[in-house]
């Protein structure tokens, strides 16, 4: 898929440096792309657009009601700013929209696995300090790492993909070079 999407793109020299104009076969390419998500990521990614759409949305149309209800739009800072919102949350629907027309859910059931894989939890020892932590391995779109979610496309994702209980995995990250052993491979319930 990367080769093709690389053999679309093409340089246009310009007085102002190279530019990459978007080509609508790149285009068409990217829109049919699946975004992989697990369950409870897809489900948080439904619930933002409902509230989007029942919450904020409407939050701003009252804004700019009340907005222009002062005067004059031309110097009426309020109304710039809601209108501004308005364009940002009907933005963020257009994206979400997008996102889960094309997400495809992995779903992971049965016995705990034995190896790391999309959608699994492990918990890894950081073999320089003795600290443990636990990520669970997700779509690059739904990665939080505050909250413990780690994108496969991540370093320490790619290294820890096929790993066992008791390996060790040396990551290099920008920080450094760090080793993890893997202590144990769980579903999330």
């Amino acid at each position: 898929m990367r080769s093709r999407l690389l053999r679309l793109i093409r340089r246009v020299d310009t007085p102002l440096g190279p530019l990459y104009p978007p080509s609508p076969h790149l285009e068409r390419l990217l829109a049919l792309e699946k975004v992989h998500f697990t369950r409870p990521g897809y489900e948080r990614l439904q619930q933002e657009l409902k509230r989007l759409k029942a919450v904020d949305r409407i939050q701003v149309v009252e804004a700019i009601r009340v907005a222009r209800e002062h005067g004059d739009l031309s110097e009426n800072a309020e109304y710039d700013a809601a209108k501004e919102q308005q364009g940002m949350i009907e933005a963020r629907i257009r994206t979400v929209e997008d996102r889960l027309a094309r997400a495809e859910v992995v779903e992971l059931s049965g016995e705990p696995p034995d190896r790391v894989r999309f959608g699994t939890t492990v918990l890894l020892e950081d073999l320089d300090n003795g600290e443990e932590v636990r990520y669970m391995l997700v779509g690059e779109l739904e990665a939080d790492i505050a909250q413990g979610l780690l994108s496969v496309t991540s370093p320490v994702g790619r290294a820890l993909i096929g790993k066992a209980i008791d390996d060790e995995v040396t990551v290099t990250v920008p920080s450094g070079t760090r080793q993890y052993e893997v202590r144990d491979i769980t579903i999330a319930k």
